[in-house]
């Protein structure tokens, strides 16, 4: 009975750290130079360690060519938790991975096909996202939120999104420094990989899963593959760096460490599309308005690395209005590749007569600090929201913006 479970076959993700499991994804370890060292670890239960994870011996990642975040299938040896042969990599033979392309290698562009993310007409959240940020394959995008806007909610939304309008994509979750019951409700709302990383885990395993995931997405893109992650969230993530940062570091006001942000731009700087075939899109939420220097901080260094913002607005939502967007700073760069020239025109138009209207209630929408003066009356969301909860789709709502471009008059009014 031992002896034949001994050589199922084990699937996992090999992570090539200093840590072990058996049924994961591939990830290396690497000695205390930095080097890369000899062996790694298949991780079995979503990119965390586990006690079931197998050792990968440095014999096999030299053999085949193994990179971190490969999906390895392979038969366990007579000695416990051992990998004895790999069977296959992220689905294809173990030959052929040696021979793959390298994420470093490919060459990055601007995103040029969009995700759409509108489904039916009372998903006004992802019509909004469609309207105000659209999103490419490819995208590095921010979702800048303050606390209790509702950034968990519309994360769940977008990524139902993905699922239903893109198949193709891979989509990938990552949770960090989360409360349990918010995983759960993850896990059973997105059809989609969910890795997550409870807040009651020590900083570094924080770390490890989002680089780890990362890796795992890399690999995907390396095929060809669309990926589609969505991080909740960088600013937890650095706050881990920064709490595993050693003490001979700077240290800047607020108790920061000048070198905690490298890492999470790093792992955000993946986002791309591949001229070679294949993308990273990542969408990673950031806190502002928390009380912090330090998310302050955090927010400064990592707001100008996106090519894509959405901002949710505290006072929005205290208004009870979802989703709570900020429209005027929210927007995406070279956005002219991703949207055909007519409905550009409709869009443009619409921003400038909801700014007009936010303006006539005496709020620059481009100021966030300003937060002494209350909103009074509707804003331009409001207007935007009513006006597209009574057409059955975007595209009929742009028709009807089409109609009053350049002046936009039922929403400016």
């Amino acid at each position: 009975m031992n002896s034949q479970s001994s050589h199922t076959l084990q699937s996992g993700v090999l992570d090539l750290k200093d840590t072990a499991t058996n049924d994961g994804r591939a990830d290396s370890a690497r000695d205390r130079t930095g080097r890369t060292a000899p062996h790694g670890h298949l991780r079995v239960e979503g990119c965390v360690p586990s006690p079931d994870d197998l050792l990968v011996p440095a014999a096999l990642v030299r053999r085949y060519g193994l990179r971190a975040g490969d999906l390895v299938e392979g038969v366990p040896g007579d000695k416990p938790r051992v990998l004895a042969d790999v069977a296959r990599v992220n689905g294809h033979a173990p030959q052929e991975a040696g021979s793959r392309a390298r994420f470093g290698d490919l060459t990055p562009l601007h995103p040029r096909e969009r995700l759409r993310l509108e489904t039916t007409a009372d998903r006004v959240a992802t019509r909004v996202v469609d309207l105000v940020a659209p999103i490419g394959k490819g995208q590095r995008g921010l979702i800048v939120a303050p606390p209790r806007t509702g950034k968990t909610v519309l994360l769940k939304q977008l990524a139902a999104a993905v699922a239903d309008n893109h198949p193709e994509c891979h989509l990938m979750v990552v949770l960090l420094d989360e409360r349990p019951e918010e995983v759960t409700d993850m896990r059973r709302s997105v059809r989609g990989e969910v890795l997550a990383s409870t807040f009651d885990r020590p900083p570094k395993a924080h770390i490890a899963l989002a680089e780890l995931a990362v890796e795992r997405a890399k690999r995907l893109v390396e095929e060809g593959r669309d990926v589609v992650l969505l991080l909740d969230s960088l600013t937890r993530l650095c706050r881990a760096y920064n709490n595993s940062a050693s003490s001979g570091g700077r240290t800047l006001s607020g108790g920061v460490d000048a070198g905690s942000v490298q890492g999470p731009k790093r792992l955000f700087g993946a986002a791309r599309l591949a001229e070679e075939g294949g993308s990273l899109t990542m969408l990673a939420t950031v806190l502002v308005e928390t009380g912090s220097r330090a998310d302050d901080y955090y927010f400064e260094e990592l707001k100008s690395t996106g090519n894509m913002e959405l901002r949710l607005d505290r006072r929005l939502a205290d208004r009870r209005v979802f989703p709570a967007v900020d429209i005027t700073p929210s927007g995406t760069r070279r956005e002219e590749l991703l949207v055909p020239t007519a409905e550009l025109t409709a869009l443009r138009g619409l921003r400038r007569a909801l700014d007009l209207r936010d303006s006539r209630d005496g709020r620059d929408a481009r100021d966030l600090r300003d937060q002494r003066e209350p909103r009074e009356g509707s804003s331009g969301l409001e207007a935007l929201l009513d006006q597209i909860r009574r057409t059955p789709d975007n595209a009929a709502f742009l028709r009807q913006v089409r109609q009053t471009v350049p002046g936009a008059s039922a929403l400016a009014a």
